[in-house]
Order: C-alpha cells, then structure tokens, then sequence
C-alpha cells in the first residue's frame, strides 16, 4: 500500500502564477541594474576605509562634513555601533595610502577625537581587480560543476533548469542592491557563493523526489509529469520550510546585532535563503515539467489525464 497525502498544495496549478511573479521581479531587478548600477566596495574598486569608533554625539552630518573639509570627495557614511559604542564607517575612493591618513587626521582633529579612535584601511585598484576575476571565476566554475552534477546523478533537463533557478536568484539580489545602492563586497560575494548551495540544495532534494517517483508512483491520481512534480513537491515542503527557518534564525541574530561586516554578510544571506526556497518551487519545478511534458511519453498522458495539479488523492495498491 502506498499512502498519499489527503491535500496537496497545487503548486502547479498555480505555475503560471509564479512564474509570473518571477519574470516581474526579474525586470525589475535588471531595471535596477541598469539604471541605478551595483556600488561596489573598496575591495573590487580601491578606495579607502575608515573606521571611527567611539565618536559620541558626533552626527553622520557633522562627519560627512569634516571629511570634505579634510579633502574627500564624496564619502560614503554609514553609522556602525561596536560593542555599544556609536562609530562610523567611511568609504572613499583614495587609494593612496599616506592621502588617506592625511585626510582621516585631519577628520579627526576637526571633530575632537583621538589618533586610537580610528584605524584607515587602504586597497589599491590592482587589488580590487583581482577580487573581481576571482568572483567571477569561482560564480563561473560553481555553475558549471552544477550543470555536471544535476545532469550526471538526474538529467540534463533538471540540471538546466535548476541553473536558471540560481540565475534568477542571483539577478534579483543583485537588483535589490542595485535599487538600494548598498555596496557589494567580498562578505556578499561569498554569501552569495553560499546561497547558491541552500539553492541547489531544495531543488536537487525536490528533483531526486521527483525523479524516483515517475519511474516508480503508480496509481489513479498522479499519472502526468504535472500531476507527479506536485506530489513531490508537497513530499518535501515542509522539510524545506523547516530547513530555511531553522538557517533564517542565526543569520537574523547576525543582521540585528552583528557589526557593519556581519550585516553586509547576513542580509545577503538572508535574501538567498529566502529566494532560493521560492525558486525551487516557484521557478526550478514548474519549468521542469513544462519541458518535461513536451516528450512523447508525457505528453501523450498529459493530453489524456492532464488537469493541472491534483487536489485530491487516494489510497491504491
């Protein structure tokens, strides 16, 4: 006997939905790109940064003031607070390193704090360039060795679809940070590198599902590819609820009371784990069987037993 759940969630039924609500927030993330572009960090472009702790009642105004006083053309500020103490975290685009430090004593001076009250941090543009071939190799190389993987263990089909799935993810973080102009750095480069595995990984336990039941569910309610990823779907939903909540707790932790590089860590974090549970069932599955449902085989019980996702199911032998 094999027993079926009593209620799916017609996540099929629903794809063209979903997969709607994806194209819109994809363009809006290329949009995003285009028109407001990615503000890279110091690591990818060179530049300086300046840490000031413990400024007291000092304003991210009277800050940003004494930095163009003391030669920096538009800094970046931002508020930070360090083990309770208010502080702040300047960006610029220096890259000399004795620049720099004339233009963070001066800032210093000019606001009353002390030569232990900062530390300035420079990287030069060769750096930065590094930083990015290096990014851009290890996003290339991981999409690759996905590729080979999924079509290896499953099928090519599954393998390319669950890389469109990671695309669409990453195209929209990068557009949220693009509308939001929060800088990229390595921390977000490397929890992007780490979402597009909690990705991979609910697609890949959704298509291991879905592979071993088209070649072994047999019964009167789940007869089309459609109807056969559904109930997979729903087999593994709440394992991969539980797995981003339980994941979401310590990266919210590292968002709320994190340092400014822990944020910049988490809150990519955040928004790849978030995206990449979507995906999987909301982009990966649903494209999966549509093409699937193009082959002969299936197409033929699409035609006959086709009415979207099942909502009602029973008990067969």
């Amino acid at each position: 006997m094999r027993n079926h759940f009593s209620f799916e969630i017609p996540f099929m039924r629903y794809r063209k939905v979903l997969l709607t609500i994806s194209a819109v927030m994809s363009v809006l993330a290329i949009v995003g790109l285009i028109v407001r572009g990615v503000t890279f960090g110091i690591e990818f472009q060179g530049g300086t940064e300046i840490d000031f702790y413990d400024t007291g009642a000092i304003t991210i105004d009277d800050m940003r003031e004494a930095l163009v006083a003391a030669g920096e053309e538009d800094p970046t500020v931002q508020t930070t607070t360090v083990e309770g103490e208010s502080g702040f975290l300047v960006r610029s685009g220096t890259t000399d390193p004795q620049v720099a430090t004339e233009h963070a004593d001066a800032t210093a001076a000019a606001l009353g704090l002390s030569a232990e009250s900062y530390n300035v941090t420079t990287i030069g543009p060769d750096w930065g360039a590094d930083v990015t071939r290096s990014s851009l190799l290890a996003f290339g190389v991981a999409i690759l060795l996905i590729i080979a993987y999924v079509s290896i263990r499953y099928e090519f089909k599954m393998s390319i679809t669950a890389v469109i799935a990671l695309i669409h993810d990453m195209v929209i973080i990068l557009g949220i940070y693009a509308w939001t102009q929060i800088p990229v750095t390595p921390n977000v480069v490397a929890a992007l590198l780490s979402t597009m595995g909690f990705s991979l990984y609910d697609t890949v336990v959704e298509f291991d599902r879905t592979n071993d039941n088209a070649k072994t569910l047999r019964d009167g309610v789940h007869r089309t590819y459609m109807q056969i990823c559904n109930f997979s779907v729903n087999e593994v939903v709440v394992r991969s609820i539980n797995t981003t909540i339980t994941t979401l707790v310590p990266e919210l932790a590292m968002y709320f009371f994190g340092g400014a590089t822990l944020k910049d860590f988490a809150f990519a974090m955040i928004l790849g784990e978030l995206l990449g549970t979507y995906s999987s069932y909301a982009v990966a599955t649903p494209l999966l069987a549509i093409w699937k449902t193009r082959e002969p085989r299936w197409a033929k019980l699409e035609a006959r037993y086709g009415e979207g996702a099942s909502t009602t199911t029973v008990t067969d032998a």
